[in-house]
């Protein structure tokens, strides 16, 4: 059997397709299960997977719809019997995609913008479930397939190599941070669609960090992104004295990293994935008008740090129907900064 596992949502999303790939491996131990992904950083999240025997990375949205069409046609000649599209990809090109892959059997969830056409490009569907995580939903394609879960408990996998957790060892050792607790902040967030407008502002990270410097400073402050927060760290490097810059080439260093983090403070983002794979001990969320049950830290134990705009109506704002975050530039701006960095201090404090 030639299985492809399609994940070209997020990079996180990627994250949410592992326990599904194990699961998969563990159940058809002798077929080829190869991967398609968008981004760079979601090639990165499977390099090493023993489960995997090739991921396909192409960014569909850049390349143009010619080169696109005939990326994707070329994946005809690999012969899948079964694709699966995993959960969350409700924008129809993901089906599309799918259907130019060619595989015999087609597998995607429904999602509320679904139609006539997407159930044409499928060959089979399965309800999503917003109270279930989005692992969760992956596993739930199982029983289409004849196969069953055979693992007793499931996490978001990322297999990391020697080489990277000796470099994370050796930039600890030589910024003074071995056997240090240390805190972790991302300021990002993902920027397609308009859900950059889900930050908190960066002022509110610059004073938070502030506060916590003069609370605790015997407890680094590590800033992590990758090229879309150059600017950000570079005003944070320029207001905040001490704060600290891993020079991470990609997502997999981070990661390593990560893994000796004491805490880690984030809003829902690849990098809150990442750390929930590594089992940070003490992760804070803050909450934005993208939560809900499918993208929760999986896997680890976390501290949502609420919204009072949000209200836990995280589907009143955004859903899988291939939209955008509801509300104006304004709205969503004032929704994040109505999160306080008191707030957020409080419950830093206490968990740190």
């Amino acid at each position: 059997m030639k299985i492809l596992v399609i994940s070209l949502a997020g990079i996180g999303d990627t994250l949410f397709a592992t326990p599904l790939l194990h699961e998969l491996r563990l159940n058809f131990p002798v077929a080829t299960i190869d991967a398609l992904v968008m981004w760079p950083g979601a090639k990165d999240l499977l390099e090493h997977n023993p489960h995997v025997n090739h991921v396909f990375q192409k960014n569909l949205m850049k390349c143009g719809k010619p080169e696109a069409l005939k990326f994707l046609w070329s994946l005809r000649r690999e012969g899948y019997q079964l694709s699966i599209n995993t959960h969350p990809q409700s924008r129809i090109h993901y089906r599309l995609a799918a259907w130019l892959a060619g595989a015999q059997v087609r597998l995607s969830h429904e999602y509320e913008c679904f139609n006539w056409l997407d159930r044409w490009l499928v060959t089979g569907t399965l309800p999503q479930d917003y109270n279930l995580h989005a692992a969760e939903n992956n596993l739930a394609v199982l029983p289409l397939i004849g196969a069953q879960p055979k693992l007793a408990a499931h996490e978001l996998e990322l297999f990391l190599t020697p080489a990277e957790q000796k470099w994370a060892d050796d930039f600890l050792a030589r910024s003074g941070l071995a056997g240090k607790k240390w805190l972790g902040l991302h300021v990002g967030s993902g920027g397609t669609k308009n859900l950059a407008l889900r930050r908190w502002p960066l002022e509110n990270f610059i004073e938070l960090s502030r506060r916590l410097q003069a609370w605790r400073k015997d407890i680094p402050i590590l800033f992590f992104g990758g090229p879309e927060e150059a600017a950000s760290h570079e005003t944070i490097r320029t207001a905040l004295a001490g704060a600290i810059f891993p020079p991470t080439r990609n997502l997999r260093q981070a990661a390593a990293l990560l893994r000796r983090a004491g805490a880690f403070l984030s809003v829902d983002t690849a990098l809150m994935h990442v750390a929930a794979a590594m089992k940070v001990p003490a992760q804070m969320v803050i909450e934005t008008p993208t939560w809900n049950k499918p993208i929760e830290p999986y896997g680890n134990a976390f501290t949502l740090i609420k919204n009072p705009a949000v209200g836990g109506r995280g589907l009143d704002f955004y859903r899988y129907d291939g939209g955008d975050i509801k509300g104006t530039r304004e709205e969503l701006l004032a929704c994040m900064a109505s999160v306080t960095v008191a707030e957020v201090m409080a419950t830093a404090t206490k968990l740190i």
